[in-house]
């Protein structure tokens, strides 16, 4: 018997962010720097055209890794992102001495901009392919993950102080 050919496909980047986080209550308050590691990972039937130059394929990977580029990096790689909302004057005052400030409508947490990220890229896929997951890593121990299984759940409170 023949496995079914739905396969997830995944492309991993990385890409160098500096953030802070506005009024928080620990270090990450400052600005700082981060090497992130993306996993964009997609959901989908590889083509069955022979001849086709992308026969076998879910998506080619190169075609992932501009969409990714241009959609994601543009914007981020190399960037110092801010909640513009909360300093809006800072944000000002920094993009006149630097060209990539790239003010946010919202805390730059990993959580954030994964889901940002997600956006980004699932609003630009082909119909006959799924976003199935995304992982941003924002150092080697922590991470946020969405996945398009996930039910949505109500916001979790961090209640430690």
């Amino acid at each position: 018997m023949k496995p079914h050919r739905i396969l997830r496909v995944t492309k991993s980047i990385t890409f160098e962010m500096a953030h802070a986080l506005a009024g928080y209550d620990g270090d990450c308050r400052n600005i700082h720097g981060h090497s992130y590691k993306l996993h964009v990972t997609l959901r989908g039937m590889p083509l069955e055209e022979s001849g086709n130059p992308k026969d076998g394929m879910v998506m080619d990977f190169s075609r992932l890794k501009k969409l990714v580029k241009e959609k994601v990096l543009d914007t981020y790689d190399h960037a110092l992102v801010l909640n513009a909302t909360v300093s809006p004057q800072v944000v000002a005052e920094l993009s006149k001495h630097y060209q990539k400030v790239v003010p946010l409508p919202f805390q730059p947490t990993c959580e954030n901009l994964l889901l940002d990220i997600v956006e980004k890229i699932q609003g630009n896929l082909p119909p006959q392919i799924e976003l199935f997951q995304v992982k941003l890593f924002e150092t080697e121990t922590s991470s946020a993950e969405w996945c398009s299984d996930d039910e949505p759940l109500q916001p979790s409170v961090d209640s430690a102080t």
